[in-house]
């Protein structure tokens, strides 16, 4: 049986026109769903954010009022130097988790903070009860200045009227423009859906944001206008108006009962990076209140998460900052003498850009050190690099075998288009067997729910390298969904240190 060498086999292919190939094109969104789409503002903010940042300011503030009466009339001289910040930062923390027990810190209550009044002077007022209560107790209520106690405890409670005041300004003034809100969109029209508007439009401080209705079926069964809000498109259409809309939540306004439509949406939908969620206010079906969640009063069953969301995304993006700039500066002696190799060994830049689907399938640019001869460079990664390929330099070689080449993405992951780990971005034309990604695996766009990252599960479990068969992105894709639905900072922590190791097996990379 005679072999063919592939340095042999690209240079027979390499002058044969191939054949055109054109991607799956999704169906084009409307000029008024496109309009709609675009007018929305990208930096809005999360309420769960923006809670959460009330209660750091809250904390923050509280200590910091502390600390000062505690240096202005105490003083560091005092033999209980330790006890007192340790005291002070105790009760803060503790006035913060019970108002936070009270409901203080839900998005009415920030809104109209006079409506939970009552319930923050108890919070504050219980929380000196029990510090006074312990120091009694403790025998040690002698030892600290009743002034500075009494000072903390009349300034505390202005500052957090202050503070509340202030928020509720602002958070209003933000709701009007659009800066906090989650915005929505509903699947299905007809009755059910005018219902929940309306239901959803009668709850008071209500975050939610209606964009639009989706729904497959035509003006005479499901009307071009539910109660204000135009029908925008097919469900099909729904995907790309929410990656441009930026959507937060979708909600299903169809019944329980009808279990085929249902399905059939969810297939096309659970690509996208949101919430999604079934209305069940119409429906009589009814399960435990724990299997709710609610919209005001209005009962959603949760389907999908978003992956990675509010203060998770927080975590996430300070440990690619921290872990980045660790990288930077531990690499920087083998990303200087890679430049200088690739330069001596060959003309034209030292970073290659590419274009590869980003979070929420948008096109981002990812930096790589240049391992092919400049004039045989593929942007678009339509030919998959073979082993012993022409087009690769001596040094492209080695730094492709042992990764070197993709230490330029710290830089992506500092800058914020990629993670440090995640599911690995492909190239927008990369094909397998001719085909298209997407066209091999039934919901390859998932993979896009999150961040794409410089290292990723399927990367140390041995999914690297060259993608020469169909079998090799659908292993690859299976790894990252699982990667997405079981993702935590433990797990980040666990992929980047195990990367080095393993990369150490360059069976694939050439």
């Amino acid at each position: 049986m005679n072999t063919i060498d592939p340095a042999e086999r690209y240079e027979k292919n390499a002058d044969r026109p191939a054949p055109p190939r054109r991607r799956r094109q999704s169906p084009q969104l409307g000029a008024v769903a496109r309009q709609v789409a675009q007018q929305y503002r990208r930096d809005t903010m999360s309420p769960v954010m923006v809670s959460g940042a009330m209660r750091l300011i809250e904390f923050a503030a509280l200590v910091v009022a502390g600390l000062q009466i505690y240096v202005g009339h105490v003083g560091l001289e005092t033999h209980l130097y330790w006890q007192y910040p340790l005291i002070i930062v105790g009760v803060a923390a503790t006035a913060v988790i019970v108002m936070e027990f009270s409901d203080c810190y839900q998005m009415p209550a920030l809104r109209n903070p006079l409506s939970r009044a009552g319930r923050i002077l108890i919070a504050w007022t219980g929380t000196f009860a029990l510090l006074t209560v312990a120091l009694f107790f403790l025998k040690i209520s002698s030892q600290f200045s009743r002034f500075w106690l009494g000072t903390w405890y009349i300034s505390g409670l202005v500052l957090i009227v202050f503070l509340r005041l202030a928020a509720a300004h602002l958070i209003r003034r933000w709701a009007r423009n659009g800066r906090i809100e989650r915005r929505a969109v509903i699947v299905g029209g007809g009755k059910n859906a005018e219902t929940l508007i309306r239901s959803i439009e009668q709850q008071p401080y209500n975050d939610i944001r209606i964009c639009g209705i989706f729904d497959d079926r035509d003006d005479r069964r499901s009307p071009p206008v539910v109660a204000g809000y135009p029908k925008l498109g097919n469900v099909e259409e729904l995907i790309e108006f929410a990656r441009i809309a930026r959507i937060d939540m979708m909600i299903v306004s169809l019944p329980i009962t009808a279990e085929a439509r249902v399905l059939a949406m969810l297939r096309k939908l659970w690509v996208l990076p949101i919430d999604i969620r079934l209305s069940a206010h119409s429906n009589h079906l009814r399960f435990r209140p724990r299997a709710y969640s609610y919209i005001g009063s209005v009962p959603m069953l949760d389907i999908f998460d978003r992956p990675i969301n509010d203060w998770d995304s927080v975590a996430k993006r300070a440990f690619d900052i921290v872990f980045s700039l660790i990288g930077i500066l531990l690499f920087s002696p083998v990303m200087l003498v890679t430049a200088i190799a690739i330069k001596l060994d060959s003309k034209g830049p030292v970073v290659f850009k590419q274009k590869r689907h980003g979070f929420n399938n948008e096109e981002i640019e990812v930096y790589k050190f240049r391992s092919m001869y400049v004039e045989q460079c593929d942007p678009t990664a339509r030919k998959a690099v073979v082993k012993d390929d022409p087009r690769v330099t001596r040094v492209g070689r080695f730094i492709r075998r042992t990764s070197i080449d993709e230490l330029p993405q710290f830089f992506n992951a500092l800058f914020g288009s990629l993670s440090l780990v995640g599911p690995r971005p492909h190239a927008v034309a990369a094909e397998a067997h001719n085909r298209f990604f997407d066209e091999v695996v039934d919901g390859y766009f998932a993979r896009h729910r999150v961040k794409p990252g410089v290292t990723g599960w399927a990367q140390i479990n041995g999914w690297r390298g060259e993608v020469d068969t169909e079998e090799k992105i659908r292993k690859r894709t299976e790894y990252d969904l699982y990667y997405i639905e079981n993702w935590s900072l433990l797990f980040d922590l666990k992929i980047l240190l195990l990367t080095p190791v393993r990369l150490l097996n360059t069976e694939n990379a050439y």
